[in-house]
């Protein structure tokens, strides 16, 4: 389990970035999956759940996931939709005191945040694509149309690392043309392949909004021990991949 230096003084809420350790599942699972989108067995995933729940200090009902899409599509979590069983949406956000949000991720990025000021929590699952096309910025969008004062702490959790995350020149292109800055955050490998910083890429993103930011600096494909890898799975072979979780409540 894994904390940010700056969200863990504070006495209102609960967080944690989870590993994979400490669970229920086996085999290429082990041992605390909770990807409910997994091949794993659901009773396991449901126990890893409850562990994470009991940790974190809430009834498991009151653990709202999402149900991830890539997308750049934001869910405030309210009195009226609170029971909901599935947000399809990338990032989410509430003020109900005894609830948590959780974010799964295998290599993306997983954001925590917190509104000092108007006691919002929030979450975001970054990959490339809801980071390109603006799940950031739309999350913060959202912070502020609730009433904050830009006064919002972002924790940056484990990720696949700049020297992990290897993709070809057309992704390189399609940055690009999104904007020509994009290309500090690539680095040549070889004449066919760059290496990508998404942990970068979405750091600046937060900045840029006037959000605080501290680091989880974890890489995810390198630490095979201690975190999920998609990319690994893929590189092994494996039919599948288990997700870790990260969570913030509001206390």
């Amino acid at each position: 389990m894994f904390y940010s230096k700056n969200l863990k003084k504070i006495k209102k809420i609960k967080h944690c970035f989870f590993s994979r350790k400490g669970g229920f599942s086996s085999g290429i699972y082990k041992s605390l999956n909770c990807g409910k989108g997994s091949k794993d067995n659901k009773a396991n995933i449901k126990k890893n759940l409850k562990f994470v729940s009991k940790k974190i200090n809430v009834k498991l009902n009151n653990l709202k996931l999402m149900h991830q899409t890539h997308s750049n599509k934001v869910i405030f979590v309210s009195k009226n939709n609170k029971r909901s069983k599935s947000f399809y949406s990338d990032a989410l956000i509430t003020n109900i005191k005894g609830y948590a949000l959780g974010v799964v991720t295998a290599d993306c990025v997983p954001i925590i945040l917190y509104d000092r000021k108007n006691q919002f929590i929030g979450c975001i699952h970054a990959g490339w694509k809801g980071a390109f096309s603006g799940i950031i910025e739309n999350t913060i969008k959202k912070f502020k149309s609730l009433n904050s004062k830009n006064d919002i702490l972002a924790s940056i959790g484990p990720c696949i690392g700049p020297k992990s995350y290897e993709v070809d020149i057309n992704f390189y292109k399609k940055f690009l043309l999104q904007s020509k800055k994009n290309k500090a955050y690539f680095i040549k490998k070889n004449n066919v392949k760059k290496l990508f910083n998404l942990r970068k890429y979405v750091n600046d993103k937060l900045l840029r909004l006037n959000v605080k930011v501290d680091h989880v600096n974890h890489d995810t494909f390198k630490e095979k021990s201690s975190f999920f890898s998609y990319r690994r799975s893929q590189k092994l072979l494996e039919k599948d991949y288990g997700r870790c979780i990260s969570v913030i409540s509001l206390v």
